[in-house]
């Protein structure tokens, strides 16, 4: 039994060798048959007049690069091009019903089908890769390709936009009336897409288009597939938007610094120069274009903030060291800024006790802040000037200290309240304007 189960399938392997040489003879034989009179050089076509139907089919397998600046989409494409050459059929019968061989692409007539958007500055040849070709008549030439096409990038929503490329196929010198193009699918497969680490794509339809040329008076079929992208956001967001987003609220705490520490402008200007540096980051990558993406208009108007924070810093601290020659703080003020402002916004008495010792004392003009209410409310106070009452001269010189101390502690008091008032300001400033820009740009 077991000698006959191996003589039974060694006369199964020899048939199956002999079947698949004599299939590979009777391949070559018709291959030599096809091409004894065959050229392809021109259409195959039993009518001259009669259109040869090609049919498209787009695989997108990878998007390889974006480049906004230049606005050029890098692709990976697998094209399947179908049609039907009238000279070369055969009766499966007389050549052991062989239905199908694959051949050199350079054997057969082939449709020069071209992506008319392409940006490629070299000029690329299409993949010399086999045909399969059926008893019918049928061919089937599935090639890879890299192509290079312009796309019109818009960056206006940057980084949370959408983005509409097309891909324009059609036949380069054969017209409408000679080949006519036609769609396979009414969109491309994505089926095998790799899935790119800053694009997702939600979709490739496709439209078949009859057009009219100045150059011709024929009508050309063309194809267009058009990539509906959609950017993936996470890294412009956390590399981008959520610094800005915190120098951004770094402006206002610019007022809350003391003026003594004299650190005020220092950190306007540090976070302008920051800011700047990131604007310059995007716009690097941005296409030279009239239209500004919001991420950019949002770090002009955050910088233009911060130059108008520092300025005003610079005003206020001007008012803070206010010294003997100032004015007395003006009436409005005092009842405007001291008395209500200072209340809304929790600024209390700040400064020195005016009636110190001199011995304790900082100079006249010293950047420490002087109280007002410590003036009025010392019983030390109402005990030296008793004293100073009895030599003139130590009277009028500790009056003219007291009315000096005074006058600065109002300065630096209404500085204060300005301060507070403008950091509620330019909190409010940035909140918004950051609501703002993500909800136009999301």
């Amino acid at each position: 039994v077991t000698w006959l189960h191996l003589c039974l399938q060694f006369e199964s392997a020899l048939s199956l060798c002999l079947s698949h040489g004599a299939q590979g003879h009777y391949a070559r034989k018709l291959l030599n048959d096809l091409m004894e009179d065959y050229s392809n050089a021109l259409r195959p076509v039993e009518d001259t007049d009669a259109a040869l139907n090609v049919s498209l089919q787009i695989t997108l397998s990878q998007i390889k690069d974006m480049d906004e600046r230049n606005q050029v989409l890098t692709t990976y494409l697998w094209i399947r091009q179908v049609w039907h050459d009238a000279y070369l059929k055969w009766n499966k019968e007389d050549y052991d019903d062989l239905e199908m061989i694959n051949i050199p692409s350079d054997l057969v007539w082939k449709p020069d089908i071209v992506l008319y958007n392409k940006a490629d500055e070299e000029a690329s040849e299409p993949s010399n890769t086999n045909v399969k070709l059926r008893y019918n008549g049928e061919i089937i030439w599935d090639s890879p390709a890299i192509t290079k096409s312009s796309c019109v990038v818009d960056v206006s929503y940057f980084p949370f936009d959408w983005q509409q490329c097309n891909l324009t196929f059609g036949s380069w010198t054969y017209n409408g009336n000679q080949v006519d193009i036609s769609l396979d699918t009414d969109s491309g497969d994505l089926s095998d897409f790799v899935d790119n680490v800053e694009w997702e794509c939600h979709g490739m339809p496709a439209v078949r288009n009859v057009m009219m040329y100045g150059c011709c008076s024929d009508p050309y079929t063309e194809i267009t597939y058009t990539l509906l992208l959609k950017r993936r956001s996470s890294f412009y967001i956390f590399n981008l938007l959520l610094p800005c987003f915190l120098i951004s609220f770094l402006a206002p705490l610019g007022f809350y610094l003391p003026a003594d520490s004299g650190e005020k402008v220092s950190l306007g200007v540090t976070v302008l120069l920051a800011l700047t540096v990131f604007q310059l980051l995007v716009a690097e990558s941005m296409p030279p274009a009239e239209s500004m993406p919001y991420i950019g208009k949002y770090y002009i108007a955050t910088m233009t903030m911060i130059t108008a924070s520092t300025s005003l810093t610079i005003f206020i601290m001007n008012i803070h060291f206010c010294g003997a020659e100032a004015k007395p703080v003006p009436h409005w003020a005092k009842v405007l800024i001291i008395d209500y402002m200072s209340k809304i916004f929790f600024v209390y008495e700040v400064g020195e006790n005016c009636t110190t010792p001199e011995s304790e004392r900082t100079p006249l003009y010293s950047e420490e802040p002087m109280s007002e209410k410590s003036i009025y409310h010392d019983d030390r106070f109402h005990d030296r000037l008793y004293h100073y009452d009895t030599d003139p001269y130590k009277y009028n010189h500790a009056m003219i200290f007291i009315a000096t101390c005074v006058k600065a502690a109002e300065w630096k008091k209404v500085a204060k309240v300005m301060d507070r008032f403008f950091m509620w300001i330019f909190f409010i400033m940035v909140f918004l304007m950051s609501i703002l820009i993500i909800a136009k740009a999301s």
